[in-house]
């Protein structure tokens, strides 16, 4: 049995041991197998199939809980700073690399039987770390924001609902994250009144909102850069757009609306959404997920237990009661219908076919909208795209290939 020292680890086979500088630290038996598994084969990445095979020997179980080990390993790779050796390949599998600095000058040797480094030929890449900040908006409000990754800037918009720590880590979001961060210097902030950004404001408004991404630019010393709006962050990079088109130099739109539903909605559309909040005021903040589930289910449709049950919670470690309530006011009542026309920036809208949270339809109109804007349908039904979704690689081959244009 080896013995492979890496970072500050050192996990023993033979023992069944795993330590952190010198510590032993408790681990469950699936992940230490899994961690295990990878280290012996660090020199490439393992697919699902094998993982399966290996783990869960003559036993049939579903993807979730591959993802659910992953998630565990990654929360104990976390301790020593090393999260992001863990890597996901989307619709294969998984690798460690340790082929960076981060990864404790790759895997060392303190006896015959230790692992060896990873290939030879592998090129050392920085890790992916985030850096938190903070900045105060015009009203004195201090706004979250983290920066990762060395490559040219992408501003990410806030959305509903967001928390730096969380997202990065999340089997939500960390997929997009990690691979937007891979090529650019991925900039994104916690909008007022939830995560990491002061909860006790006065003002939770869509102009609010707009200011809060004007600090946030300022602060990061952005002078020209592409802009990433995800659902209502889609109208919040409309009206930053319109009002700064010096600055930006590319506009992406995912899952986004120009109408908030009490802007475009029927009667009975707007009742239903009163009795949401009815029970987002009662129910919010429980231990029992059920109120929560309501948008669970709609944002994440065909998500797995676990990812949903990451939703239920961040939900209400994000925001209290009355700030998710204020919110979602905000972005039920938006109305950026007559900025579209005046958007001078080049556009990418995409949209699943089938979002059950924001309607096909509000994107084409998005898309309609805007001139020259350039519109993408892609196949899914979750508003949040998880990284087996049908469309994930479209859309990140799309906006890669977008961000590549000249403005």
């Amino acid at each position: 049995m080896a013995v492979y020292c890496f970072g500050e680890f050192e996990l023993n086979e033979d023992s069944r041991g795993l330590r952190l500088a010198g510590n032993e630290i408790e681990v469950q038996p699936l992940v230490f197998d899994f961690l295990a598994l990878l280290l012996r084969h660090q020199d490439r990445a393992l697919s699902k199939a094998e993982l399966f095979d290996a783990l869960w020997p003559g036993v049939t179980v579903t993807e979730a809980s591959l993802q659910r080990a992953a998630s565990l390993a990654r929360g104990v790779l976390r301790q020593g700073g090393m999260e992001a050796a863990l890597r996901n390949l989307p619709r294969f599998g998984y690798r460690l690399c340790l082929d960076s600095p981060a990864a404790s000058d790759e895997v060392s040797s303190p006896g015959p039987e230790v692992a060896t480094a990873a290939t030879a030929d592998s090129t050392p890449k920085p890790p992916l770390r985030q850096e938190i900040r903070f900045c105060t908006a015009s009203d004195g409000i201090r706004i979250a924001y983290a920066e990762v990754g060395a490559g040219p800037p992408l501003l990410k918009t806030a959305n509903w609902l967001n928390h730096l720590e969380s997202d990065w880590q999340s089997p939500i979001w960390s997929h997009l994250l990690h691979a937007l961060a891979a090529e650019h210097r991925l900039i994104r902030y916690d909008a007022r009144g939830n995560g990491l950004s002061d909860w006790h404001v006065d003002d939770i408004s869509f102009d609010a909102f707009v200011r809060d991404l004007e600090s946030v630019v300022e602060a990061a010393g952005l002078e020209r850069f592409p802009l990433l709006g995800i659902s209502q962050g889609c109208a919040v990079s409309v009206a930053y757009a319109v009002k700064h088109p010096e600055r930006v130099s590319h506009l992406v739109l995912y899952g986004g609306f120009a109408r908030g539903r009490r802007k475009r909605g029927s009667p009975a559309e707007i009742e239903q959404a009163d009795a949401v909040l009815t029970l987002m005021r009662h129910g919010w903040g429980r231990e029992n997920p059920a109120f929560r589930q309501i948008f669970t289910t709609r944002f994440l449709p065909s998500g797995t237990p676990e990812q949903m049950r990451w939703f239920n919670d961040l939900q209400k470690n994000t925001a209290s009661a009355e700030n998710a309530i204020r919110i979602r006011l905000a972005s039920e009542n938006i109305d950026v219908v007559d900025l579209l026309p005046r958007v001078r920036v080049p556009t990418l809208v995409l949209h699943c076919r089938d979002d059950a949270a924001q309607p096909f339809e509000e994107g084409r109109r998005l898309a309609a909208g805007i001139p020259g804007a350039h519109f993408v349908a892609l196949e899914g039904r979750n508003h949040l795209m998880l990284e087996n979704d049908p469309g994930v690689s479209r859309f990140l081959d799309e906006v890669r290939r977008f961000l590549q244009t000249d403005a």
